[in-house]
């Protein structure tokens, strides 16, 4: 069980960066993302703050090389270019080479136009072409068109903030059974009014830069983003020669079934998850070097996951830390940028710091690391916890 499946490429965009070069250098120099609304009308425009990514939907569609009429909606640009610097950078020249898939998640899909040009649908036929772009499976099967994937499973995975976890745990399994030699797995959300307004009702958003595991944290903040890695089996690698910048060693997923939104007082549902993804990977809790907490910065996941966390690492709890105040909360993407930061932090041997920490939270004694450490690492275990009691943990290793 516990045998991993190599990570040969990855790609990201978020607010700190436009690649994984430009996420890793504002990781290690302590750079935000997080700003004022710019980009979307919204009358919470100065109520909060978010992660948002700087380029445009016409950037993004000319370094796609989209004609003008396409119907992208900024999920689907973001992920495109995500997924396709994951690819190159695994060194893929025929996609079809292998029995290659894709496995995508999404919460918001093409909300963004739909909202956009709600109003106008009726009498503007101009516009109605973002109607087909509208439902989560769109954005996945324009990154396929992107990649070329044209046969083959290709599938989405919505399950709230745990899905692109739950993507790199499908994608794993798929390799595993022998189903496939190759995944592409990963998520892409961009921000909208809708997730807005939605986590304006929840009262969770935060007016100032979100801080996980402080006792005075506000609430979250919300960002866009897309990452995307390439999974690839031992018989492709071997063939390949390939490099190796890491291995899916252990995952997790498990719902403690408690609330719509909330996550169980005492962590049941991550407590499962971690536990899980332990198992799967062949591991003690003592074999973990550091842990990516999913760390939303609100009142009930800080305490819930620390609470989990203690109850699986007892009084050994490895060090940790949340780099959602580098992006904000990307929602369905979450799971896998900070994939990519887990992986980071394996490659650079080093602990990325939880911004914006200042006071110890009263309900327990552990602390995230506020500063950025260099520690030698061969395990990261990475939280993704969604609505719905959806949680998810996948472990990254050096090793297979």
């Amino acid at each position: 069980m516990g045998k991993g499946v190599a990570i040969t490429g990855m790609g990201i965009v978020s607010a700190i960066g436009n690649n994984v070069a430009e996420n890793y250098q504002s990781l290690i120099l302590g750079n935000k993302g997080i700003s004022r609304i710019s980009k979307i009308e919204t009358i919470h425009r100065d109520d909060i703050m978010v992660g948002e990514i700087a380029a445009t939907n016409q950037e993004l569609i000319t370094q796609l090389g989209l004609s003008p009429e396409n119907n992208y909606s900024r999920t689907a640009l973001l992920g495109g270019v995500a997924a396709k610097q994951a690819v190159d950078s695994a060194g893929i020249f025929d996609i079809s080479q292998y029995k290659t898939g894709l496995v995508s998640a999404t919460s918001v899909g093409g909300m963004d136009m739909t909202e956009k040009y709600y109003y106008e649908y009726p009498n503007n036929q101009a516009v109605q072409k973002y109607i087909h772009g509208h439902h989560a499976g769109d954005s996945t099967q324009k990154i396929a068109e992107q990649l070329g994937i044209e046969k083959g499973l290709v599938t989405t995975i919505s399950t709230a903030c745990s899905s692109a976890a739950n993507a790199i745990m499908f994608g794993a399994r798929l390799i595993k059974s022998g189903q496939l030699d190759r995944v592409v797995v990963g998520g892409a959300d961009c921000l909208s009014k809708f997730t807005i307004n939605g986590f304006k009702t929840l009262m969770i958003l935060s007016d100032t830069y979100n801080t996980p595991f402080d006792e005075h944290r506000k609430g979250l903040n919300l960002g866009e983003a897309a990452a995307f890695l390439v999974l690839e089996s031992d018989a492709v690698v071997e063939a390949e020669n390939k490099p190796v910048l890491a291995y899916v060693k252990g995952y997790g997923n498990a719902n403690d079934a408690f609330h719509q939104t909330a996550s169980s007082d005492f962590g049941d549902g991550a407590t499962l998850a971690m536990e899980k993804a332990l198992q799967v990977a062949g591991l003690e809790p003592k074999d973990i070097d550091y842990i990516n907490a999913h760390g939303t910065s609100t009142g009930n996941n800080d305490l819930s996951e620390g609470r989990a966390i203690i109850r699986v690492f007892g009084d050994a709890v490895p060090e940790f830390s949340s780099t959602k105040a580098f992006t904000g909360h990307t929602l369905a993407a979450a799971g896998a940028i900070e994939a990519v930061y887990s992986i980071l932090a394996l490659q650079h041997n080093e602990i990325f710091p939880n911004l914006n920490y200042k006071t110890p939270m009263e309900a327990f004694h552990i602390q995230p690391e506020a500063t950025l450490k260099s520690k030698e690492l061969h395990t990261v275990m990475s939280n993704s916890f969604g609505f719905g009691g959806n949680c998810s943990t996948v472990i990254f290793s050096k090793e297979a």
